[in-house]
């Protein structure tokens, strides 16, 4: 931050601004959103300002309730994990009293409200879930749900519906303190008020339940279940005569604000117990939960076997709407995923195409490339377009004979036309200029800070070790520029023996000296590189410099590569204070959060980067951003440079050589060595009435639909939005084509070509039924965090569950009342895990909270990487996995070859980790290991040698000379094998060490409660539990008059 104050609340690193969306200069077309604004014009929903500030109340299960009486049980404080002898937390714990965060006192007495009220009892706040009254007579059977028998659909297959059941649960444990973690993988520096916060309880108690699958339609509808999945009925059923508004509850008014109308919403899906009766609540762990990571959809591949593979295209529903109305009642985003590079299982390489003497066959209106479904007409003669319908003429090099069944008779010797995805070779005409070598400059911070972290030395012997793998040898071009008060070049001429430095300290009027001479041959200039490298830590080692003039820096960097493009590599460590470019410290005043000025801090603060970035990109040059430091760097602004040149954001807070620097070397060796395409654009087409309008990601959008990617490898996705241009489809199928061209670090220009067809569908069913829930989260994920860059953080979190609340809500309308659901919520299958990963987006590091639950470096950070992780990679980081390790190391036969028996996940909720045991927890990003307070101590020994007792956060884990310490290291290796696109660096924390507990692992576990600053996530968001979320707030008896209850049913 440039000053530290020790004594100072735990407040994060002063404020930054992200331009996930933010648009670039005028004369450059930005790619953030113009298709329907997420939350907003898409939904019907508009966001009102801010009500004024209402008291806050604790959670009590005395509370007020809306909509029944008032429950005078106050349940006993739940335990802790699975451990008795852990100390409950204290309850006198009052949090200090700092600026706008003042808590206010809490009523002993709260009023109750008449039932039937709708409203919100004076006083109140709005996140404040009342608790369903508790039952006095035990329910051991739960009724089931009578499914009758529902008109069928002509295009439809049955869809899979879930109806959850639930147990009365009436307690709301008291709000966790905000501690926070790091993101992607380091613990944030933590004031000394850390100390003070109490410990943190587990939300849960125990329950008892589970699903069970529905009977047949033909069967008893009042056969009795354990609680459990209803299986739906074979199609939606339609409305019938009542409207949609008719079958809410009658009486309900409009909402006053976005709050009320969530929680209006909210109430309608409620599965929690109906007031007045005895019919148990939702068993939380009955409640489905994504423990087997993410499972790409079948059902698309099964009707069309010639489509792509699912991790290079995704469509958050592969069933079409076939009108504008139809897709208006569709209230999830409609789209599509793309990972054009991503990488193929062993054996699966995507084949090679070269049409040497024809030329690529494409449709002479719309450019789609010949695929496998285009039709071949006319004895072969003549083939027509799948996407335009066009009948185009087949080359005479290209003629085959047809079959009795219309086929080629050469269509197996030919992947064009049996493969969804392909690579054509690109002859001349599809060349600006010849291929470019792949080139490599670093742009290196020299400052003090940089110098004592021991970045320098790290970055330099990582980048010699990687010499010999730098893909397109002997092509390679590459170049280095340190930069402190002033900025150093080095000349590598191959005639030299070893480098010339260079120094210009005119930060007005940058020059390059010798341009000729800095850009090099790796392979003619190999000694003079190695040499550079091995002085460059010692050449700076007394280096006591503490500006940084990065503005300048960078564009005499541009002026270097601005011949031959490729991709730049910074490493940046200190906030750039001279010339042009150097920023501020942002972000002092606290009265600005929550506020509508809120999100000036996530954007750049200097136009300066942005129009950077436009050039970086129109002269193909990639920027990938290294952050090291433990103070304000204004990630908001850096990371425009990656955002909008196709690049990517590390960020290393804290960065010290002996603890990060692993991950550090890891990432760097990848970010170098992985195959990359250079020189990119990708497009994609769609077939007649339909298209995408908005897109999503890291990237620059040249026109309408023209990607332009300096760089693209495998860990990059890109996200778009698909709307409809006619009113109504009259096709019954719909292809999409994606076609990327590059350079490939070989010299060739090549076109990668996914094809895909989706159904189009006339039944809303049927389109939950075709859903990909990971798909769908991962493009709400994008529209949320680009949404915090123009409104409160508050709004985004409100929009990602408004949307989740009317697709869930319109999904259950299709069966309501024919099959007399009544108040239950319903979901289908295919988006099981919706709620749960709403929760857990909620709460990531870009959207959770407030100005105190995450430094804004951290949040702006994370919001850009979440931004092009991939669909598996990102659902994995928002519900990690937890496996209990003790167990398996204890069993002196297993081996890491029985790996599959440790992959066994535990949700995430304290009451999962047992003070007897030792847990890992693995976000794709980092591990951690949680010792158990009553841990073994010989399994303690055996892992940590002599430092068993020590406090973990000084333990660096490493390999003992013991067979259950080489058996966790094997498993440690084998994960990271597993995913090798970062670094899993170990953290170690032992039960009941706070704050560190606390931010590393309790306050991830996202089934949890939270507190937080700015009601954490709280608001319209029912914050006790992932199940208050489904269960909603409360059911209102008395408006139930036209929708059977549960009890009814």
């Amino acid at each position: 931050m440039g000053t530290e104050n020790p004594g100072r609340p735990n407040f994060p690193a002063r404020p930054a601004a992200t331009p996930f969306a933010a648009a670039p200069p005028q004369n450059v077309m930005p790619f953030s959103s113009s298709g329907p604004v997420f939350g907003s014009e898409a939904s019907g929903f508009r966001p009102t300002p801010p009500a004024a500030p209402q008291p806050t109340i604790p959670f009590s299960s005395s509370g007020p309730l809306a909509g029944s009486q008032a429950s005078g049980f106050r349940p006993p404080p739940l335990a802790r994990f699975n451990d008795p002898s852990v100390p409950s937390p204290p309850t006198s714990y009052v949090p200090p009293t700092v600026g706008p965060f003042q808590r206010f006192s809490t009523p002993p007495f709260p009023s109750t409200v008449h039932a039937g009220s709708r409203g919100l009892p004076v006083g109140q706040p709005i996140a404040q879930p009342p608790t369903p009254p508790v039952s006095l007579h035990p329910q051991s059977h739960i009724p089931p749900v009578p499914m009758g028998s529902p008109p069928q659909s002509v295009n439809s297959a049955p869809p899979n519906v879930n109806v959850p059941y639930s147990l009365s649960d009436s307690s709301f444990p008291a709000p966790r303190p905000n501690i926070q973690s790091s993101f992607p993988g380091y613990a944030r520096m933590q004031s000394n008020a850390d100390s003070q916060a109490p410990p943190i309880q587990s939300p849960f108690p125990s329950h008892q339940g589970g699903y069970a699958p529905a009977p047949p339609a033909s069967s008893s509808p009042f056969l009795a279940h354990q609680g459990g999945y209803i299986r739906p009925p074979p199609v939606a059923a339609p409305l019938g005569m009542q409207s949609r508004d008719q079958m809410q509850h009658p009486g309900s008014g409009p909402p006053i604000n976005s709050i009320q109308g969530l929680m209006e919403d909210f109430s309608s899906l409620s599965i929690g117990s109906v007031p007045g009766s005895i019919d148990p609540g939702v068993d939380p762990k009955a409640l489905p939960r994504p423990l087997e990571g993410d499972v790409e959809p079948k059902l698309l591949a099964e009707m069309y076997p010639m489509n792509c593979d699912p991790r290079f295209l995704r469509l958050t529903t592969s069933g079409i709407p076939n009108s504008q109305s139809l897709a208006s009642r569709w209230h999830l985003p409609l789209g599509a995923v793309v990972c054009p590079l991503a990488e193929s299982p062993d054996g699966e390489e995507v084949p090679v195409v070269n049409f040497i003497s024809t030329g690529i066959i494409r449709c002479r209106r719309c450019r789609t490339y010949v695929n496998p479904y285009v039709t071949f007409t006319d004895a072969g003669r003549k083939w027509r377009c799948n996407i335009c319908a066009l009948l185009n003429d087949v080359p005479g090099d290209y003629f085959a004979n047809l079959d009795a069944t219309g086929r080629r008779i050469d269509l197996d010797q030919r992947p064009e036309l049996s493969k969804g995805s392909v690579e054509f070779v690109a002859p001349t005409e599809y060349m600006m200029r010849p291929p470019m070598p792949p080139v490599y400059f670093f742009l290196i911070d020299v400052s003090v800070s940089a110098v004592r972290s021991g970045m320098i030395e790290v970055v330099a012997q990582t980048i010699r070790s990687c010499l010999d793998e730098l893909p397109g040898y002997p092509r390679t071009q590459i170049g280095f520029a340190t930069f402190d008060s002033a900025i150093h070049f080095y000349n590598m001429k191959s005639s030299l023996t070893q480098p010339q430095m260079m120094v210009v300290s005119d930060l007005d009027d940058i020059f390059v000296p010798l341009p000729d001479d800095l850009l090099v041959n790796l392979s003619e200039s190999r000694s003079v590189v190695e040499t550079f490298l091995d002085s460059l830590p010692s050449m700076f080692q007394d280096n006591v410099n503490v500006e940084s003039a990065f503005g300048p820096a960078l564009k005499a960097a541009f002026m270097v590569m601005n011949q031959l493009g490729g991709k730049m590599l910074i490493f940046q460590n200190t906030l750039p204070s001279l010339g042009v470019g150097r920023l501020k410290l942002r972000g002092d005043d606290l009265r600005v959060y929550g506020t509508d000025k809120e999100h000036v801090l996530r954007i750049p603060e200097d136009q300066f980067y942005k129009q950077m970035a436009a050039e970086l990109t129109k002269y193909q040059i990639a920027v990938n951003v290294y952050a090291f430091s433990d103070k304000y760097t204004d990630i908001a602004s850096l990371g425009t440079l990656a955002k909008y040149t196709g690049g990517q954001v590390c960020y290393y807070p804290g960065f010290q050589s002996s603890i990060h620097g692993e991950k550090l070397r890891h990432e760097l060796a990848r970010d170098l060595t992985r195959e990359t395409a250079w020189e990119a654009v990708m497009r994609i087409r769609c077939g007649k009435g339909v298209r995408f309008t908005s897109y999503h990601g890291n990237f620059m959008l040249r026109s309408t639909d023209l990607m332009a990617l300096p760089a693209v490898d495998c860990d990059k996705a890109y996200a778009m939005q698909l709307t409809l241009e006619e009113t109504l489809l009259t096709t019954q199928t719909v292809f999409f084509q994606v076609a990327l061209l590059y350079t490939a670090s070989c010299g060739e220009r090549r076109i990668r070509v996914h094809t895909a067809a989706a159904p189009v569908v006339s039944d809303l069913g049927e389109m939950y039924r075709q859903a990909d829930g990971g798909a769908v989260v991962s493009l709400l994920s994008r529209l949320a965090i680009e949404k915090t860059l123009s409104h409160k953080l508050e709004d985004a979190r409100n929009s990602v569950q408004l949307r989740i609340v009317k697709g869930l809500k319109e999904y259950r309308n299709l069966y309501a009342v024919q099959h007399r659901l009544g108040s239950r919520m319903i979901y289908p299958e295919s988006l099981k895990f919706l709620p749960l990963y709403g929760l857990a987006l909620c709460r990531s590091t870009p959207l959770r909270g407030g100005y105190a639950d995450a430094p804004l470096d951290e949040r702006c950070s994370a919001g850009y990487t979440m931004m092009t992780l991939p669909v598996k990679k990102l659902l994995k980081l928002l519900y990690p996995s937890l496996i209990r390790l003790d167990e398996y190391l204890l069993k002196a036969s297993a081996q890491v070859d029985d790996f599959k028996n440790l992959e066994k996940r535990l949700p995430l909720a304290a009451e999962n980790l047992d003070s007897r045991g030792l847990y890992l927890y693995d976000d794709g990003f980092r591990f951690i290991i949680w010792f158990g307070r009553v841990l073994s101590p010989d399994v303690a020994m055996n892992l940590l040698g002599a430092d068993f007792a020590a406090e973990l956060s000084k333990v660096t884990l490493s390999e003992h000379n013991n067979e259950m310490s080489r058996k966790l290291m094997r498993i440690l290796e084998k994960f990271r094998e597993s995913d090798p696109s970062y670094y899993h660096l170990c953290h170690l924390v032992r039960q009941g060490e706070q704050p560190r507990e606390g931010f590393l692992i309790l306050s991830n576990l996202v089934e949890d409660q939270m507190g937080g600053t700015n009601g954490g996530i709280t608001g319209s968001f029912c914050v006790s539990s992932l199940h208050r979320w489904n269960i909603s707030f409360n059911i209102i008896t008395s408006l139930n008059s036209d929708i059977c209850s549960p009890r009814e049913a």
